[in-house]
């Protein structure tokens, strides 16, 4: 008896890893918004886009160097260090969208806007991932799509038109646009991924997109060094935080869960982020999106829910039967034959073999 429960228990003890790792990720992903926006007063956009690849690469780095000699020492084939050819191309085209651009425009973003703000915006990307994949993979623009993207559009002008409850969070259309623009690269260099992971496991391709992030900013070290040679010890190590919390070890988890739980079930986790910014930034900065701003928010994330198909669907039922001519004389169920000695009650009520589903099944 005692077999028969043990692989129960382990299953049962390793099913809530994949949502403990998806909530880290959620979390880390949350505070990096918040981080950027604390730091925006000591570095400048490219800096800390330097700085935080920096602190990103050296612990994904010894983490792949861990991960080899151990699949060396067990005697387990494997990969090519560095991929080759397209493949190669791919993951340095993702890096310097994704870990690159998108960061230095996102952290040129959070100058103009309030971390809440920011990450409504961002989220605006799985619905231009689904734009990319209707205009160049062939999936077309249902309506479903069409609507969540009318919705979302009509967020963002009420972002911009909502500013932010605090005189210091002053959101305007540059931030807005930067904003949309970090979405976009973030949409690309996740379009780019889906491509690069065919070929390439998830932890490379993590470490070479940074290592290629790193390098894209490489022109903004000199400026980092300058920054960082009169920041307080406080704003250092909140830069290098951004790199290993957020980038290094969010990035692990995210491909970890996403391995091992549905790509819907992780697109819908990555709504709640935005929620999370808002708390953190209330509590930590005092930061707070104006009732404006925050129902173009909500509007934002519905565009995305709907275009997505994130919202749970009612099953469909069958209509056919109730648009018939009742009267028909073939649809018309017989009359039951009354038996001699039997009530009415011990014959099947006509409507019951008409009924197209008891409500129990229903539900």
């Amino acid at each position: 008896m005692s077999s028969r429960l043990t692989p129960a228990s382990s299953v049962s003890a390793a099913a809530p890893l994949p949502a403990l790792a998806a909530l880290v990720t959620v979390v880390l992903w949350a505070s990096a918004f918040v981080g950027i926006r604390a730091l925006g007063d000591t570095f400048s956009p490219g800096a800390m886009a330097f700085l935080r690849l920096l602190a990103a690469v050296i612990p994904l780095t010894i983490l792949v160097a861990v991960v080899r000699l151990r699949a060396r020492a067990t005697g387990a084939q494997a990969r090519p260090l560095f991929p080759r050819g397209r493949a190669l191309a791919m993951v340095t085209a993702y890096g310097v969208a994704w870990f690159a651009g998108y960061t230095v425009l996102l952290n040129w973003a959070e100058r103009h806007l309030d971390a809440g703000t920011a990450a409504l915006l961002v989220n605006l990307a799985p619905i231009l991932v689904a734009v990319a994949a209707g205009l160049f993979m062939g999936e077309g623009f249902p309506r479903h799509l069409v609507i969540g993207m009318t919705i979302a559009f009509a967020g963002v002008v009420l972002i911009a038109l909502g500013g932010s409850a605090t005189a210091d969070a002053h959101a305007d259309w540059l931030g807005v646009v930067l904003g949309v623009a970090a979405a976009i690269l973030y949409a690309t260099g996740v379009l780019i991924q889906k491509s690069a992971l065919r070929t390439v496991d998830a932890l490379t391709a993590t470490w070479l997109g940074a290592v290629a992030g790193l390098v894209a900013t490489a022109p903004f070290a000199p400026v980092a060094v300058t920054e960082l040679s009169v920041a307080e010890p406080g704003a250092i190590w909140a830069v290098i935080y951004l790199g290993v919390g957020p980038t290094a070890i969010a990035f692990s988890t995210w491909a970890y869960a996403l391995a091992r739980t549905d790509a819907s079930a992780m697109a819908a986790t990555t709504l709640v982020v935005p929620a999370l910014v808002i708390v953190l930034s209330w509590a930590l900065l005092g930061e707070l999106p104006t009732g404006v701003g925050i129902v173009g928010g909500l509007l934002c994330l519905a565009g995305v829910a709907i275009a997505r198909r994130l919202l749970p669907r009612r099953p469909r039922v069958a209509r056919r039967a109730r648009s018939l001519d009742a009267s028909s004389p073939a649809l018309t169920p017989p009359e039951p034959r009354r038996v001699p000695g039997t009530t009415a009650t011990e014959g099947t009520p006509p409507c019951a073999s008409s009924s197209p589903a008891s409500p129990s099944a229903g539900r």
